[in-house]
């Protein structure tokens, strides 16, 4: 048998084919919606997924004001971080959190899904999400997904 005929072919920054890809957030569970974001994001469904290199798609969340949060969550959850201050611990609980900046409920949810090193802070960045159902990437000709 060839031994040289079915080598492992791992994707890297050249041979990558990323795509946009646009999600509208419009009554979608945020956790069940952040994992498929993540899971597109990091690149996962794809064929040629190498774990060590950014071979995701591009992806554009509209409407994040109206996803759902299921149970008591939008009043019982906590969201903490931590000023670097004595006594610098502060909380937030999503239904604040949805009143000033909606988009940042589903950044923290997908951020929390992704690999906590550089890679992570990357593939990150791959993510646009807009309150509204306006976004201003048009010109990558996104294509609509529903998950």
């Amino acid at each position: 048998m060839n031994t040289l005929s079915y080598k492992t072919v791992s994707a890297n920054k050249n041979t990558v084919n990323k795509e946009w890809i646009v999600v509208d957030a419009e009554g979608e569970i945020l956790g069940r919606l952040a994992s498929e974001i993540a899971k597109v994001i990091r690149g996962k469904h794809k064929p040629t997924f190498t774990p060590h290199v950014d071979c995701g798609d591009n992806v554009i969340v509209i409407n994040a004001d109206k996803v759902r949060l299921t149970g008591n969550k939008l009043g019982d959850k906590v969201y903490v971080r931590y000023t670097g201050y004595p006594g610098g611990q502060r909380f937030v609980s999503p239904k604040e959190l949805m009143a000033k900046h909606p988009e940042r409920i589903i950044e923290k949810a997908v951020r929390g899904m992704l690999p906590k090193n550089r890679l992570g802070r990357q593939l990150f960045k791959n993510l646009y999400v807009y309150a509204g159902t306006e976004h201003k990437h048009e010109a990558q000709n996104p294509k609509p997904v529903k998950f």
